[in-house]
């Protein structure tokens, strides 16, 4: 076997090597999202669900657009609410949000999330499908709605078992809005955030 020079070794080192694959961006604040809830989960009742919350707040804050949410589920009513209501409901959401996860995911059992690579594209949106994987019981599809802003993509809408969050929050948020305005939609997401969003 003839042995090759160091100069043409340099040089096969040197050459373009095939590109790799490169995994969606929308993937990412999903995987932040999952590592997040797994670290509270194992975090479980020693942390309480107020070490709970604080864990995961930052999580929620990288992963989620709040003040879209919280826009898109008052629905067509935001733009005639109060700008210091509106800054006192996405502060409202965000603790909604935020609790729900500190309440729900509580302890842990080997969970594990998977993520589909396979990124699907809704409009200017983009929908990553994630399953929960629970060794103790069936596995749990959450999937999610993501939208560009500020140069990243954030989550928007939650599916879980593939219904709407967001959209079950609007059906919600709207009747309340009607009934008592502002006010009272806060006092109801407070109310939510309270229970971890029930």
């Amino acid at each position: 076997m003839r042995m090759l020079s160091v100069g043409a070794a340099l040089a096969l080192f040197a050459a373009p090597l095939p590109a790799l694959a490169q995994s969606d961006p929308a993937i990412a604040p999903v995987q932040t999202l999952d590592a997040g809830l797994l670290g509270i989960m194992k975090a479980g009742s020693k942390a309480g669900v107020k070490g709970r919350a604080a864990a995961i707040g930052s999580v929620v804050d990288r992963s989620f657009d709040i003040p879209l949410m919280t826009r898109l589920a008052v629905g067509t009513s935001w733009p005639t609410i109060a700008p210091a209501d509106q800054q006192a409901l996405v502060a409202a959401f965000r603790r909604m949000t935020v609790n729900s996860y500190a309440v729900n995911f509580d302890g842990y059992g080997g969970q594990t999330f998977t993520v589909t690579p396979q990124v699907e594209t809704r409009g200017g949106d983009k929908l990553v499908r994630t399953v929960l994987n629970d060794p103790k019981g069936s596995p749990v599809p959450i999937s999610y709605r993501l939208r560009q802003t500020g140069g990243g993509w954030r989550i928007i809408d939650v599916f879980y078992k593939s219904v709407s969050q967001l959209a079950t929050r609007r059906s919600d948020f709207e009747g309340v809005l009607q009934r008592g305005g502002a006010k009272a939609l806060l006092a109801r997401m407070d109310q939510l955030a309270a229970k971890g969003a029930g």
